[in-house]
C-alpha cells in the first residue's frame, strides 16, 4: 500500500504561509537533500483546492492527470484511500495546510515531515489553526541541520 507523505517548512510559532518569503537564510544544501529525498521517493502529487488553484495557475493549457483529477470534497476520504490501494510510490504533498490537517485527523496522512526554522513570524496561516480535536503524533526521525532547521518526521501514535 503506497504512503501520503506530507511535507511542510513551519516557523517555530506554527506559520506555515508562505515559506520562500521567509525561510531564504536558513535554506541550505542539507535542507535542500531532505526536500529532494522526500520527492523521489513520490511518483503522485495530493494537492488541496488553494495549493492546486495556485499550480494550476501556472499551466492555463496543462492537460494530463495533474490537471485534469480533481476529487470531490463529498468524496474525499473514500477516494483518497483507493488512491493509496494503488501501486506506485509515496503520494507526496506540499502546501495544502488544512488537507494536511484533516487527513491527519481522518487517519489517511501516514507520515508528517517538518522542517522547523528557527525564526518567529508573529502572524500568518498556522498548520493547526482550525479547531480539532487531539490527535497524538509519534515522532520517528530527528535532523538538525547547520542553520538551525530541525527536520522531524512524524506518524500517528
Amino acid at each position: 500500500m503506497r504512503k501520503i507523505v506530507a511535507g511542510l517548512s513551519i516557523s517555530l510559532d506554527g506559520v506555515i504561509e508562505d515559506p520562500n518569503e521567509w525561510m531564504g537564510p536558513w535554506f541550505n544544501a542539507e535542507v535542500g537533500q531532505a526536500v529532494g529525498s522526500m520527492i523521489a521517493a513520490q511518483d503522485a502529487m495530493l494537492l488541496g483546492r488553494v495549493t492546486y488553484d495556485a499550480f494550476a495557475a501556472h499551466w492555463p493549457h496543462q492537460t494530463g492527470e495533474m490537471a485534469d483529477t480533481v476529487i470531490p470534497r463529498d468524496h474525499a476520504a473514500e477516494q483518497i484511500a483507493e488512491l493509496k490501494r494503488q501501486p506506485g510510490k509515496n503520494i507526496g504533498m506540499t502546501g495544502s495546510g488544512t488537507l494536511v490537517s484533516w487527513l491527519l485527523r481522518e487517519g489517511l496522512l501516514d507520515e508528517l515531515h517538518l522542517l522547523v526554522f528557527p525564526v518567529v513570524l508573529g502572524h500568518g496561516k498556522r498548520l493547526f489553526a482550525d479547531p480539532g480535536g487531539k490527535v497524538p503524533l509519534k515522532l520517528t526521525g530527528s535532523a538538525a541541520y547547520e542553520t538551525g532547521v530541525l527536520n522531524l518526521t512524524y506518524v500517528r501514535a
